[in-house]
């Protein structure tokens, strides 16, 4: 059980990167689809930047620099996924859909030539990724559940937290709210919608992106078994789950980790009823979905211009 709910933990929080970096995103109006793509790329440029420093520095490596060169390429590559997606759904005018579902496999595609080109030094660099607190050993089972964990386990906490804050309390989220819901009428309390879906929909895939490298890093170690883009779809499934309140998705994300890996951890259980067990989110989203859809709350419902492109030529 203390390792299914360790487990559930790493695994949960890979989901709570990608739904957080979503919610952002279609706060503004925007729905992209590419994030198992984005996932992928933040990854394999995560990866490749921790390939490049550790043959660089050899037996010489910095835990600092081997933690924040990851990461900061993380977050390069995946908001320049977000840039290339707004500049074909804003600027360009390209279906949300459409563009969302080609980065998703342009993210694939580049994710497996990675793996072929760098595979063999992710294990070596996942070390300066699960390093737990000092004192952790020191509380048991306590200390095993929350204190056992890498960086990114925390900062995807901290990240969606933040995330909650700014959405509900601050005058930027206020504007980005009213242009997800309206914005024809944000535009026209001049309020710059293509401005403000630009930047949340590159800063949405740069934390996604981080979801990507925490999948691999921490949760399987460095040794990448599959590409991640099933993982990627989970993520869109969560924001649907917590009806699109990060701060919902820390609890939301660790439900979907322990219903993904139920099944490892249960014995006399064959391959196919595995994979059944796997389908557990989904149908668990498609229900709270159904139920949010007959209470018809407003608080519970997706942005009224969710999905919608917006040209001010057309108001």
């Amino acid at each position: 059980m203390l390792a299914f709910l360790v487990s559930s933990i790493r695994l949960g929080m890979t989901f709570l990167f990608g739904s957080t970096g979503e919610t952002i995103t279609e706060k503004s109006g925007h729905l992209n689809l590419g994030i198992p793509g984005v996932m992928c790329v933040g990854a394999s440029c995560g990866c490749f930047a921790e390939y490049l420093y550790l043959t660089a520095a050899k037996s010489n490596a910095n835990y600092f620099l081997a933690v924040f060169i990851p990461i900061l390429a993380t977050l390069l590559g995946g908001a320049l996924m977000g840039l290339i997606f707004s500049f074909l759904t804003v600027t360009l005018r390209a279906n949300q859909n459409v563009t969302g579902l080609a980065l998703t496999t342009f993210g694939v595609g580049v994710s497996d030539y990675m793996i072929a080109e760098t595979g063999s030094i992710y294990s070596k660099g996942s070390r300066y990724f699960t390093t737990s607190l000092p004192f952790a050993d020191d509380l048991g089972a306590v200390g095993e559940i929350f204190f056992s964990h890498g960086i990114l386990i925390y900062l995807a906490i901290v990240i969606a937290l933040v995330s909650a804050f700014v959405l509900n309390k601050t005058r930027i989220g206020l504007n980005l709210r009213a242009v997800g819901e309206n914005p024809a009428t944000a535009d026209a309390a001049g309020i710059n919608v293509s401005r403000y879906r630009y930047a949340s929909t590159c800063i949405g895939c740069a934390i996604a992106g981080l979801g990507g490298l925490s999948f691999i890093m921490d949760y399987l170690n460095g040794n990448w078994e599959y590409c991640i883009d099933a993982i990627g779809w989970l993520t869109i499934a969560l924001v649907i789950f917590t009806v699109w309140k990060p701060h919902l998705a820390i609890f939301g994300s660790l439900i979907f980790g322990a219903l993904y890996i139920a099944s490892s951890y249960i014995t006399g259980v064959s391959f196919a009823s595995k994979e059944i067990f796997k389908m557990l989110p989904y149908v668990v989203t498609v229900i709270v979905l159904i139920f949010t859809s007959i209470r018809d709350r407003k608080e519970n419902q997706p942005p009224q211009a969710l999905g919608l492109p917006y040209f001010r030529e057309e108001r």
